[in-house]
Parts: C-alpha cells; sequence; structure tokens
C-alpha cells in the first residue's frame, strides 16, 4: 500500500455521485428520522426502573409514651361518638407494591368505631384501621391536652 492510500483510504469513491434508485422513491425526512427514534428493546424496563426509584417510608412503631396518649385521644373521641368532631388523623398508607408506603393525613368529621373492624369511619366515606393511626388533632383534645 502506498501511503497515500492509509492516509485517504476512501478517496478512489468520495467524489463520486449519490446514488438514486430508479425503482424506490425517496424518503422523507421524517421516515428517515424515525428509523433512528429509540425503540422499547426491554418491555418493561423503564416501568421497573421508575418503580425501584420511587421512595417509600418505614412504618413507625410507636414508643409507649405516644401509644398510651393516642389510646387516651381515642378514647375520647369514642366517649363524643356521634358529635361529627371535626379531627385531623395522620395515618399509614402500606404500599401495594413494595415495602413501606406513605404516611398521609385526614381531616374530616369522625362518625364512629368499628369495634369489629377496629376502624375509624369518617364522614365522607374514608375508614381508617387503628393500627395504622400515626396521631390525632384536633378541638376536641384541646380541653384534656393543653399545649
Amino acid at each position: 500500500m502506498t501511503e497515500k492510500k492509509q492516509e485517504f483510504p476512501y478517496e478512489d469513491i468520495v467524489n463520486l455521485p449519490h446514488h438514486v434508485s430508479p425503482s424506490r422513491s425517496h424518503m422523507s425526512i421524517m421516515d428517515r428520522a424515525a428509523q433512528f427514534s429509540p425503540f422499547a428493546a426491554l418491555t418493561g424496563y423503564e416501568d421497573a426502573v421508575e418503580e425501584t426509584a420511587r421512595l417509600t417510608q418505614a412504618f413507625r412503631e410507636m414508643d409507649e409514651t405516644k401509644r398510651a396518649l393516642l389510646d387516651q385521644k381515642l378514647r375520647i373521641l369514642v366517649e363524643k361518638q356521634g358529635t361529627q368532631q371535626l379531627v385531623r388523623v395522620t395515618y399509614f398508607v402500606p404500599d401495594a407494591r413494595k415495602a413501606g408506603g406513605t404516611y398521609e393525613t385526614i381531616e374530616d368529621h369522625f362518625l364512629k368505631l368499628d369495634p369489629y373492624l377496629r376502624r375509624l369511619i369518617f364522614a365522607g366515606g374514608m375508614e381508617i384501621r387503628l393500627d395504622m393511626v400515626l396521631d390525632m388533632e384536633g378541638d376536641i383534645f384541646r380541653e384534656y391536652f393543653p399545649e
């Protein structure tokens, strides 16, 4: 091989005219771009990555002091059952797909406690399991627990 060939390996074809097919029409820019667009080689991979990246919180176990305070608030709430007291409840919602969950807060009028299902039932139709309740606040508790 000559030095010139190594320096410019395609010199013999660089200046040839561009081939135009007599039997096929020219491809539009949109169709040409579509050839190079990304495709889902691994179906569901992006969903799996998003699911892994989605954060959840761990369920926090309460200490005895916090549990006793929550039990007192529950007794007060049950005594006033039927008076539709406005209460703000923070509770844990387990995640359906992975370990952990989220803590949410609802503010609604308390209707009753279902002792068999162990759930708080609210005027808006919401039901919360007692073992998922983290805290309860409201005017009803202020006379018993002044800040």
